[in-house]
């Protein structure tokens, strides 16, 4: 099992988006596919079409009274379940910093899933706290999507400096820019330069299109209404990329 994290610390970046659409391409290429909605919002859920989970539920999972696989639900898609978002997730901080080994106790939750699927995708939550912490410690990619402004990169520098030289050694980590448009010169120019200054930043943009903007009206990852779109095609060429850093298969075929 493979874990995906889709991380950053501000908001409005897109994560969500990419999460949800990156899972939907690894079910289709047939990966047993898992998103954990992390972030207490639940955008992630709503795409879904499935409800918040329950409440108190984070308590429960830390103290053994009940085990994450008993809170997954199927979605629509063959291969694509997800856990859905819980409330008193905001309370995750709290309840690992009671724990000894308090910056693994998301491994540790999703350890007993590693038979049932071939990839995790973390929809992570805007912030920079123990709940991050413990994201750097189980995934093994963290992804980054930034829009190429100003506030967004500002936003990437101070997550470089809060990561330090030491994690960033050990930690697998890839950004690429997210609704982008090569009509704006700040855009072209900070996609120009940016990869230059960081090697963990990627040529690599999903441009800004209205059809994203619709996941909320269909509920339902772009890439199952809009399959050929151009922002499709983005997701397409950053799954690629991503399988590949992670030696996932672009496709998976049944032994025999």
């Amino acid at each position: 099992m493979k874990i995906l994290a889709v991380y950053n610390i501000k908001g409005g970046v897109g994560k969500t988006t990419t999460a949800v659409n990156l899972a939907y391409l690894a079910a289709q290429k047939g990966l047993r596919t898992l998103v954990w909605d992390l972030d207490p919002q639940g955008a992630a859920s709503f795409y879904f079409r499935i409800r918040q989970g329950i409440r108190g539920n984070m308590k429960k999972l830390m103290k053994g009274q009940r085990e994450l696989a008993d809170s997954i639900k199927a979605t629509d898609f063959e291969k694509l379940d997800l856990l859905p978002a819980d409330f008193t997730y905001r309370d995750m901080d709290i309840l690992f910093d009671q724990e000894k080994k308090r910056t693994r106790q998301l491994l540790r939750l999703l350890r007993p899933l590693s038979e049932a699927y071939d990839l995790v995708v973390l929809d992570c939550p805007p912030s920079m706290s123990l709940i991050s912490d413990n994201i750097f410690r189980a995934t093994d990619l963290l992804l980054v999507p930034m829009i190429p402004t100003v506030l967004s990169v500002n936003a990437f520098h101070q997550l470089m400096q809060h990561i330090g030289p030491g994690v960033r050694k050990q930690l697998s980590m890839r950004a690429f820019f997210s609704i982008g448009d090569r009509r704006k010169s700040m855009h072209k120019e900070i996609m120009r330069t940016l990869p230059a200054e960081y090697a963990e930043v990627m040529d690599l943009m999903v441009p800004y299109n209205a059809q994203v903007e619709r996941m909320g009206l269909e509920r339902a990852p772009l890439l199952s209404y809009a399959p050929r779109s151009e922002v499709a095609n983005a997701y397409q060429a950053l799954w690629q990329e991503i399988s590949r850093l992670i030696h996932m298969p672009l496709s998976y075929k049944k032994p025999g």
